[in-house]
């Protein structure tokens, strides 16, 4: 893109979204899985993987800087809401840079591509501080959302004209070679959503229309041929079946035909089977982990390798680690953590997702409304599937899986809020006057 192209665009959503900061959240919204990329570098600036940059990038920080701003000039607006996750958040991100820093230090981080990674995990956390931060109301709460599921309709259809070509899924605008475990990880998540509020609906028209929106993403989630993703899928619907209060046997009867049933491998398209068939297939020169006598194909060998040598890389540092990007790449999040960061960094980072399930339970009690509850239900569930899909994957500094999942975390911490707020709202004047009346 042309830089006075970008730069026009931006500087005309910096005037519309401080005007108007609710266009700028929807705008935001749709460019998470819809934006196509911007410029990508020929080298690469770490883990031998090339950098690139993406609308969504160049719209988070326009809206980001649009909303500090608006906060600067109108002062009662505050700059970040109090909320639960408040703490945990500032301390993540400071150990981040920490360990990173004493990594630069140290000579594990040669490059600035730590610090480059640091800032796309606080550009995760913009989007969770801008959404609390303008949601006016539940309505707008689920105008938000709305728009986050057409989004992921969008993206399902897209999917399904890939299938034809017998390649792997993968979200748009992923460039040549697509990462379909990123897609299958946010289908994950949305699945989830979706269920959740299919679950607890108690009219059948948006019962209907979740459990249809859940089919279309589940056959472009199936192509994407994600293990991890697969994985997922497990303990996410255990905790539907932990939480809901509704409809238990239905979710306990899917959970057995997934888990056990031999006719889940007739119906699967054969190249699901395969995929999953594959995990047990060695292959010849390769690095092969054996559980038994049962070998594993290398991918998942070297994943399992890779754990033994962050725990080794660990025992070396273990108090902050060698810092973000400090140790070499690694797709196992844990590791990656453990390594990068230490046992501060690692614990710091338990304490963040104790704290999103926390606010998402306490929320879930709270409310009243069975598609708030449902929502809060599935996001739950969403968070355990993905924390599945993070053994086999960097899933929590994935910005497609991530942006969506603090938008939605974000909407979730608020939704008890606006229920509070109801339930202190004055009384109408023409009410209380004939309550008043009444009493008389």
């Amino acid at each position: 893109m042309d830089s006075p192209l970008l730069i026009g665009a931006a500087l005309v959503l910096f005037v519309l979204a401080f005007a108007r900061t609710e266009f700028a959240l929807y705008v935001m919204v749709f460019s998470m899985l819809l934006s196509p990329e911007i410029t990508a570098s020929a080298g690469g600036l770490a883990e031998r993987r090339d950098v690139t940059v993406r609308t969504e990038d160049f719209v988070l920080l326009v809206v980001g800087f649009s909303w500090f701003a608006k906060t600067a000039v109108n002062k009662e607006l505050g700059l970040v809401a109090k909320t639960p996750l408040n703490r945990p958040i500032i301390a993540y991100v400071a150990v981040n840079l920490m360990a990173t820093l004493l990594g630069y230090l140290m000579g594990s981080v040669q490059t600035a591509a730590g610090y480059f990674y640091v800032l796309k995990y606080i550009e995760y956390f913009v989007v969770y501080f801008m959404v609390v931060n303008n949601l006016r109301d539940r309505a707008h709460a689920w105008r938000l959302l709305t728009a986050a599921l057409l989004t992921a309709a969008i993206v399902s259809v897209i999917g399904l004209t890939q299938i034809p070509s017998g390649e792997r899924v993968s979200a748009p605008f992923e460039g040549e070679s697509g990462e379909p475990n990123t897609l299958g990880g946010y289908l994950l998540f949305m699945m989830a959503i979706a269920g959740g509020i299919a679950l607890e609906a108690t009219r059948l028209v948006i019962r209907t229309r979740f459990v249809a929106l859940l089919g279309l993403m589940a056959v472009p989630f199936a192509f994407t041929l994600s293990r991890a993703s697969y994985l997922g899928v497990i303990p996410a619907f255990l905790a539907l079946l932990a939480v809901t209060t509704r409809r238990r046997a239905l979710i306990a009867i899917a959970l057995v035909v997934v888990v056990c049933s031999p006719l889940l491998l007739v119906v699967a398209p054969p190249s699901v089977v395969n995929r999953v068939l594959y995990t047990f297939e060695p292959e010849a020169n390769q690095p092969t982990v054996r559980l038994g006598k049962v070998g594993l194909d290398p991918s998942t060998s070297a994943r399992i390798l890779s754990f033994k040598q962050a725990f080794a890389g660990w025992l070396e540092r273990p108090i902050f680690g060698w810092g973000v990007t400090g140790f070499g790449f690694m797709d196992a999040q844990y590791a990656r953590v453990l390594v990068e960061t230490g046992i501060v960094g690692f614990l710091t980072f338990v304490w963040l997702l104790w704290s999103v399930l926390k606010a998402a339970r306490a929320a879930y009690l709270r409310l009243v409304d069975p598609l708030d509850r449902g929502l809060v239900m599935g996001f739950i569930a969403g968070t355990f599937g993905l924390l599945a899909h993070a053994i086999g994957s960097n899933t929590f500094i994935v910005i497609r899986i991530m942006e969506p999942f603090w938008l939605v975390a974000g909407i979730v911490v608020m939704l008890p809020v606006f229920v509070d707020d109801e339930t202190r709202a004055p009384a109408h004047p023409l009410a209380t006057a004939a309550a008043a009346h009444a009493v008389r």
